[in-house]
């Protein structure tokens, strides 16, 4: 999720910061990133990436490369930024500049064996979306990516494109992962009623708190989805609610609403990279506001939100460490920009 007020990083701030992660070994990739008492690293569940080599990538039509803000976040430096952190998988969520092209990502997964899951887009308007979907999880991917648009909620919701999408979702344990505002909630639990077999993970909080103001009848509404059991929720882009300022604890009550409707199993933290680390943000300040601000969070709360739900919900089967980084003679890595 991107907001006008988050600036692009400067040039110079960019190449300070790869030169540091390129200091300290955060691209080596060698060793397994670990937590405390040697268990596995965190999850950060929702991630974007994009290259700006767009002649072996195009962008769809509608971008241009100047939308490409920053120029470039590949998973090289996405991992620079993560593993110094204590986090060892991502799920990489499809770019809106490749549209229902999803080879960037796949590329991605493919190069970083265990190290990413994917979220994809299709077009639940295209003749065969049931087959595209299938074919996609067989590549990797555990969700599918869905956003109204400029449609009314449940003009979008309800054609027979979405039904398949949910309906396929359901057959193949995949999970529907809805980009919404919470104008939205009602017709989305409608859905969930209908597809009660299907995996729901809401991004954001569904935007709950992206005007500044975090109103207690959107996060009812967030809140009522909780009678649903395979619905999950995202607590992630901190970065773009409330008061948009670290250390983020004026979220603090928001998420101890939803951990105590949905509970911490059904909760999974996300930074939204790369627009966490954009302007005053960093990686580290929201990772820390689950992993050691919030003191209404048993260490069971933190585990369940920071790996293992979304461990459960797009890794699973798969290994747990991350891979070494792929060695291809004249590459130059980029490092992270903030």
């Amino acid at each position: 999720m991107h907001t006008a007020d988050s600036p692009a990083p400067s040039r110079r701030t960019f190449m300070k910061a790869s030169a540091a992660a390129l200091a300290t070994g955060a691209l080596s990739g060698c060793e397994t990133i670990v937590g405390e008492g040697g268990a596995p690293g965190h999850v950060d569940a929702h991630v974007h990436v994009w290259t700006p080599d767009t002649k072996s990538f195009p962008l769809a039509e509608g971008f241009a490369v100047k939308d490409m803000q920053p120029p470039s976040f590949t998973p090289e430096e996405l991992l620079a930024i993560a593993r110094p952190n204590g986090v060892s998988r991502v799920v990489l969520i499809q770019m809106s500049f490749y549209h229902h092209d999803n080879r960037y990502m796949l590329d991605a997964m493919r190069r970083f064996p265990g190290v990413f899951s994917g979220v994809g887009i299709v077009d639940e308007n295209a003749p065969r979306v049931r087959d595209a979907m299938r074919d996609l999880a067989k590549q990797g991917v555990r969700g599918f990516r869905i956003s109204p648009g400029r449609l009314a909620p449940d003009a979008w919701l309800g054609s027979s494109g979405m039904a398949t999408m949910w309906a396929t979702a359901a057959d193949e344990n995949l999970a529907i992962c809805p980009l919404i505002n919470p104008a939205a909630l009602p017709a989305l639990a409608v859905m969930c009623s209908k597809f009660p077999r299907t995996h729901v993970v809401v991004d954001h909080f569904a935007r709950i708190g992206v005007t500044g103001q975090i109103l207690d009848g959107e996060l009812a509404l967030l809140c009522a989805l909780a009678k649903f059991p395979k619905t999950f929720v995202k607590t992630s882009a901190f970065y773009a609610l409330g008061r948009k300022a670290a250390p983020y604890l004026d979220l603090a009550p928001m998420i101890r609403r939803v951990r105590d409707a949905f509970g911490a199993k059904r909760l999974m933290w996300a930074s939204d990279c790369p627009y966490q680390v954009q302007g005053a943000h960093t990686y580290a300040a929201s990772l820390s506001l689950v992993r050691e601000r919030l003191d209404f969070l048993s260490p069971s709360d933190r585990d369940w939100m920071l790996r293992k739900t979304a461990e459960t919900v797009f890794f699973a089967g798969a290994p747990a460490g991350p891979a070494p980084l792929p060695k291809r003679p004249g590459t130059v890595l980029r490092g992270p920009y903030r």
